[in-house]
């Protein structure tokens, strides 16, 4: 059994305190490390440098520490129990590290608790503490770890079966508001951290038919005996992280639903946290319980790589708004413009012309997660390209079996063979399943949308269901897609941000008027003609000119004031939109989306 107790220590200061004890340490010297990176996360993030303070003594006595590398440290042999106490620096507001201040606190197991190495398969009991003074009499915990002692909600003792499920159950505490409802017989918890005024009965209301959906998809019973939806509520933040029985999320504090909102009514913001929700709770089964082999164990101490990041996340993307519609939650209408937006943001860039899903997968590492002002020249998402792979998949799928089998079908497989089993799906894995389920052969399918930079035949997949695709310029540079919009207006070609001097290029597209004209990513447009320009004012000041005109734009280039002579154009057809056919959703199309 290893011992841990973590304590709030001085939450003005961030600073958890950590004591871990291993009663029988190993002969050669206890080493100790810290994962490298967080299963879900696909970067190296280095979440030693926040341990601050260690020591180490056994019987009373101090033991000095070595430190072997980035993230190990040891002590030398000795008899009987060795505890180590460190300070963990706590100041990451994100959900995949540790954050405590006197409002709140939280922490991901992987960045907080050291492994006893040699050690790692025993079970695990971690005393969790309130911190000292009256100010946090009314603070309580959140935690999908298995309670040994204290109250519901309280502070106390909890066990973990081994160190892997010890770092997979974030804590939060503090003086959150909660609510809880049973999704299949399943207790699930809603904590909201920070300040809010949400409808927490419409909350729980809405939650329950998304996570019954994802249950009854893979088969009762739930793989878990409870489950913990944790938001952190903020004024613009936004994420999730999956865990095996609960999820991390952000939020704005405008995407809850309120209590004054029109009964049924789903605002876009409201819309956009529910897909996220139902986003992380399907990873319930695939990738928490359906893993890549790469991923069987985990190997947290460097990178992992895998072509299959376009299945566990670009499947999971998919079925995160498809069940939105699916549960009446929101229209199919209101799905498809989800569905547009999705392919805006392939399309937009030139990246899916020079990366493959695959290769997007494998590089997560380098250049997914560690994307620069370039980015979508140069890389395509696992995620949006992976879900609409997804979507070509279940409807190529439905068309060859005569709506027999579908993509649903070939999950339940993946979860029966290896996610119940523990078995790690190889790196084709894929493949032979779902022509399995066909009863053909597919490589024609795969190999176009795996392994090529062939755009997907989404067209006529989806006109065969009641569903038409349409494509047209930007109507602004705000203009994310899935709706119609007015065509043929000037457009820069770039992405823009606010700056305090004026609109600052992020991104420069390829083949965009900004870019042709010697614009760059990072530069400040303070002027267009002579005229103040924020990014604002800026699609009404293009607005003006016809195409093919020219027109002086004043930027700064760090500190340097430059003019360029940009030719007016309208961006290429890359903003997408889908609509109803007049005569309605198909009787395919109904049954894909379980429209009425």
């Amino acid at each position: 059994m290893i011992e841990y107790r973590i304590r709030p220590l001085r939450p003005e200061a961030h600073l958890f305190e950590v004591t871990l004890t291993v009663a029988d340490p190993t002969p050669e010297g206890q080493a100790f490390s810290l994962p490298a990176w967080i299963p879900g996360s696909y970067m190296i993030r280095d979440f030693a440098r926040h341990i601050v303070h260690v020591q180490a003594s056994s019987h009373g006595e101090t033991l000095p520490v070595a430190k072997r590398d980035k993230q190990t440290w040891q002590v030398p042999p000795c008899d009987g129990p060795v505890q180590l106490l460190y300070h963990v620096y706590a100041w990451d507001l994100s959900v995949r590290g540790a954050h405590l201040d006197t409002t709140h606190g939280y922490f991901n197991g992987s960045c907080v608790f050291l492994a006893a190495m040699g050690h790692e398969d025993q079970p695990c009991h971690v005393a969790i503490e309130a911190p000292q003074g009256h100010g946090y009499n009314g603070w309580q915990v959140a935690t999908g770890l298995t309670r040994e002692s204290g109250s519901e909600l309280g502070f106390g003792v909890f066990q973990a079966d081994n160190y892997d499920a010890l770092i997979d159950h974030p804590v939060e505490m503090g003086p959150f508001e909660y609510a809880q409802f049973e999704a299949c017989g399943v207790p699930h918890w809603v904590v909201l951290a920070g300040r809010h005024k949400a409808d927490m009965a419409r909350l729980c209301r809405d939650l329950k038919p998304i996570c019954e959906h994802h249950i009854r998809m893979f088969g009762e019973p739930a793989p878990m005996d409870r489950y913990v939806f944790m938001t952190l509520v903020t004024g613009n933040g936004y994420g999730g992280l999956e865990h095996r029985n609960s999820t991390s999320l952000m939020c704005p504090r405008d995407d809850l639903p309120r209590r004054t909102d029109e009964p049924g009514k789903v605002r876009d913001g409201y819309r956009s946290y529910l897909g996220l929700c139902s986003h992380e709770y399907f990873h319930t089964w695939n990738v928490k319980r359906i893993k890549p082999a790469a991923f069987t164990p985990f190997d947290l101490s460097q990178e992992v790589h895998t072509e299959l990041l376009w299945a566990f996340e670009g499947i999971t993307s998919y079925y995160d708004d498809l069940s939105l519609a699916r549960t009446g939650l929101i229209s199919p209408q209101s799905y498809l413009e989800l569905l547009g937006q999705t392919l805006t943001r392939v399309y937009r860039g030139q990246g899916r012309h020079k990366q493959t899903v695959t290769e997007s997968s494998f590089d997560a590492w380098t250049r997914f997660y560690k994307q620069d002002e370039n980015a979508p020249n140069a890389i395509v998402s696992y995620y949006t390209k992976g879900s609409l792979v997804a979507l070509a998949l279940d409807l190529t799928l439905r068309n060859l079996t005569a709506e027999q089998k579908t993509l649903d079908d070939l999950m339940r497989v993946l979860w029966q063979r290896y996610g119940q089993t523990g078995e790690g799906v190889p790196e084709q894995g894929i493949q032979p399943l779902a022509e399995e389920i066909a009863g053909c052969d597919m490589s024609d399918f795969f190999n176009q949308a795996l392994y090529s930079t062939e755009d997907l035949p989404l067209a006529e997949l989806l006109a065969d269901r009641g569903v038409e695709l349409h494509w047209r310029s930007a109507a602004g540079h705000g203009d994310n897609g899935g709706r119609a919009g007015k065509d043929g207006i000037p457009h820069l070609g770039a992405r823009l941000v606010p700056d305090t001097m004026g609109a600052k290029i992020a991104v420069a597209f390829e083949q965009g008027a900004a870019m042709a004209a010697g614009l760059s990513a990072g530069d400040v447009i303070i002027a267009v003609d002579g005229l103040q320009a924020t990014t604002s004012n800026i699609d009404n000041l293009l607005s003006g000119f016809l195409p093919g005109e020219v027109m002086e734009i004043h930027a700064f280039r760090r500190d340097e004031l430059m003019r360029f002579k940009v030719q007016v154009e309208v961006t290429e057809a890359s903003t997408a939109f889908l609509t109803i056919a007049k005569g309605g959703l198909t009787e395919k199309g109904r049954a894909w989306l379980h429209a009425k």
